[in-house]
């Protein structure tokens, strides 16, 4: 086990992108990927996990090293150096890491590790709100558990094949793969892989998806012939799932205010051979007025402050901020004070984020239900998913029924 030179450059090259350029972690690990071709699997897998690991642990391996942001070449080599030595890596004798003081880092992680905001390497105001919202023992137990590396789930795409084919085309590509108890077109990846370079991928025959979020589209209670509207659809996770179970039959209405994210939505349409969906741009209050009270089913995937999916988005823990959250939950309030007028009397409406906060989610829809439009619905059912219970991502969805 040790370090090779081109691939810790890159890891630096990224992280400086990420830290101090304001990068997205996922753009930087891709182009990072890219670099050279040489590479075999174990290359690439050292680069993105190294780049991940680094970017969750930023606060935490800063103190250690002693350094502040902005982060100059000299800081980030010595964060570098805490990873390596906390990694178990025999330190090489390269310019940059020259003098690493491997007991000291040892010595600072045990004495920091007593302070939960630093030993899981979140911002106080992050800490705070979780125990305001949760309370100590709960937040305690999700932010540890968003802390662990994401899974790798797919979701199989029913509109053109079973799970147990899927199954079987990955195990002849050497991709193993295991089944989810109460998820009908889930697959577990066992170890992690390339997937999107898969021909399987390419014809559409799965797409990637979180178990929880997989859960969001069943619950909507969709059946073909419907008139479905996803009103937050960005590039259309949910969107996709729904088409496939309504088997292309019935409308399917993708709307969102960025025109960009609705055309990946269609290339990704074209590749899962969904033909049922209408895309739809929000520039104005008419195109919601348009379908008030038309729709038998409405999804609102709304935007939120994506704190139950920190494991999969590490680097937005730093891009995060309480004036945001703040912000987030009027948006949330006026989105479904909006869409909900779209459901038809007798129709259902979900209301999901991948959000833990209670004042992002129950919080939200009991407000709701005590407004002039949220008087015309019943309240269902709801469902609470924490990454530290389910293994997966932190969601929340709650189900209301317009009154006929």
């Amino acid at each position: 086990m040790r370090l090779h030179r081109n691939l810790v450059y890159t890891t630096i090259d990224s992280l400086n992108a990420i830290f101090n350029e304001g990068e997205y972690a996922d753009k930087v690990v891709a182009r990072a990927l890219k670099k050279d071709k040489r590479w075999g699997s174990s290359d690439r897998k050292f680069v993105a996990e190294t780049i991940y690991e680094i970017v969750r642990w930023k606060r935490l391996y800063a103190e250690i090293a002693e350094v502040k942001e902005p982060y100059d070449r000299e800081n980030l080599w010595r964060m570098f150096a805490v990873w390596a030595v906390l990694r178990g890596y025999p330190i090489p004798d390269w310019r940059q890491l020259e003098g690493t003081p491997e007991r000291k880092i040892k010595g600072r992680f045990d004495e920091l590790s007593k302070v939960r905001a630093l030993k899981e390497s979140i911002p106080d105001w992050m800490d705070e709100l979780g125990v305001k919202e949760l309370g100590e023992k709960v937040w305690a137990k999700e932010i540890a558990a968003q802390n662990q590396p994401a899974k790798v789930i797919l979701r199989t795409n029913t509109l053109k094949g079973t799970k147990e084919s899927l199954r079987n085309t990955l195990m002849d590509l050497n991709i193993e793969t295991e089944y989810l108890k109460d998820q009908p077109e889930a697959l577990v990846l066992k170890e992690r892989a390339n997937v999107f370079l898969t021909d399987a991928f390419k014809e559409g025959l799965f797409e990637v998806q979180d178990a929880n979020s997989q859960l969001v589209a069943g619950f909507l209670d969709v059946q073909p012939g419907m008139r479905v509207v996803d009103t937050c659809a960005g590039a259309g996770g949910k969107t996709l799932h729904m088409a496939s179970l309504m088997n292309n039959k019935g409308q399917l209405i993708a709307m969102d205010l960025y025109e960009s994210k609705l055309k990946q939505l269609k290339l990704r349409a074209k590749r899962n051979g969904a033909f049922n969906i209408e895309y739809r741009i929000i520039d104005s209050t008419k195109v919601i007025k348009k379908l008030h009270e038309k729709a038998d089913r409405v999804l609102i995937d709304a935007p939120c402050s994506g704190l139950g999916v920190l494991k999969r988005n590490p680097d937005s823990k730093w891009k995060l901020q309480p004036e945001f959250i703040d912000n987030i939950r009027k948006v949330q309030s006026e989105v479904l004070e909006s869409y909900s007028k779209i459901v038809k009397p007798g129709g259902k409406l979900v209301y999901a984020t991948c959000s833990v906060l209670p004042s992002e989610n129950q919080e939200q829809v009991e407000k709701f239900l005590k407004t002039e439009i949220g008087q015309q619905f019943k309240f269902i059912e709801d469902r609470k998913m924490l990454a530290s219970e389910s293994g997966f991502d932190g969601f929340y969805m709650a189900l209301l029924e317009r009154k006929k």
